[in-house]
């Protein structure tokens, strides 16, 4: 039995920061775990430019710990007015590792999002031209499609096609959460790929409902049936190269989760790689996970591998029940659970 697992320093490729003082106060979780990652421009207004981008990267920066390395990788908010040579220019100049697709009103702060996926297809192949990566949230929002559907919902209505339009497009498939999106993506060509979270490898939607309103496992996409989740745990261990991590943790207070309507989103970072190891060696896949964690992501985007390293050990950790920040409680998730994983640096 392996008691100690050494691996590539991993990346995190969907990751949500926020701004402002509750960005000060999260960047260390990632910063402490990950060498690097993409970052969601859903900011409110979102980042939509170059010069947005810039901004933000250096407000991310300025909370990076003293002594740590750690490098944000920006992407651009899509809209319905997106300047595709403001994209191309910031993507030249390494200001914008990737662009982002939100369907408008899709989950938090994507009011802004692109209203018809088709109407950006000019922009997509200026991105196809430029070999810029595109991030999906895939869902659709119409009002008479089931929560539950509208992952798949979207890959009928809209991904087949825009992948058969543009086949030389790099598309991540973010946080997928059903057995339909496995299998798009493994049927897809190598320019598809996805990213799986550590919530949607340990939850179905019983998670959300029973026992009463379960607030922090509440995200958007939300965890689907028993099956869908199998099938993640599939993908995610099996070793393809299409398959890679990102964590979609998206900090919201305790008070904002635990309201009359609380927030979508699940603070994972404070203990991901503890989360996602755990899935692993339940799975008995601890030999594929430094591919998930740390190797596909960057084969994907065409990036280095990091060359510094990081150890887990198998120890019980103790997950707390709440974190602060900005002097407020924030759930983390497992808070209040034992995993059986140490994260040693």
């Amino acid at each position: 039995m392996t008691d100690r697992l050494t691996i590539r320093r991993p990346d995190d490729w969907h990751l949500h920061f926020r701004d402002g003082a509750v960005m000060r106060d999260v960047v260390p979780y990632t910063a402490r775990q990950f060498a690097r990652a993409i970052v969601m421009p859903n900011l409110t207004p979102p980042v939509t430019t170059t010069a947005l981008a810039a901004a933000y990267r250096d407000r991310i920066m300025a909370a990076v710990p003293e002594g740590v390395r750690f490098t944000p990788l920006m992407t651009c908010y899509l809209t319905d007015s997106t300047d595709a040579e403001d994209l191309a220019r910031g993507a030249a100049e390494g200001v914008f590792t990737a662009a982002k697709i939100y369907p408008a009103n899709a989950t938090t702060n994507s009011a802004a999002g692109v209203t018809s996926i088709e109407n950006l297809y000019p922009v997509l192949a200026r991105m196809e031209a430029e070999d810029i990566v595109l991030c999906i949230h895939g869902e659709v929002t119409d009002h008479d499609i089931d929560v539950f559907d509208r992952e798949k919902a979207f890959i009928d209505s809209h991904l087949r096609s825009l992948v058969a339009a543009f086949p030389k497009l790099r598309v991540v498939f973010e946080h997928i959460t059903t057995s339909d999106a496995v299998d798009f993506v493994n049927a897809a060509g190598p320019h598809v790929a996805a990213t799986i979270t550590p919530q949607h490898l340990h939850i179905n939607r019983n998670a959300m409902l029973v026992g009463g309103i379960q607030p922090h496992n509440y995200c958007l996409p939300v965890a689907k049936r028993e099956s869908h989740r199998l099938a993640l745990r599939a993908a995610a261990t099996g070793g393809s190269p299409k398959f890679f991590l990102g964590t979609d943790s998206a900090p919201h207070l305790r008070s904002a989760k635990e309201s009359a309507c609380g927030c979508a989103g699940i603070f994972g970072a404070p203990y991901a790689l503890e989360s996602y190891l755990t899935v692993f060696d339940e799975e008995g896949a601890l030999d594929a996970f430094e591919g998930f964690a740390s190797l596909h992501g960057p084969a994907f985007y065409k990036l280095p591998v990091n060359e510094d390293t990081v150890t887990l050990e198998r120890a019980q950790t103790s997950v707390p029940r709440c974190l602060h920040v900005t002097g407020e409680e924030i759930v983390p998730w497992h808070g209040g659970q034992t995993l059986g994983w140490r994260f040693l640096g």
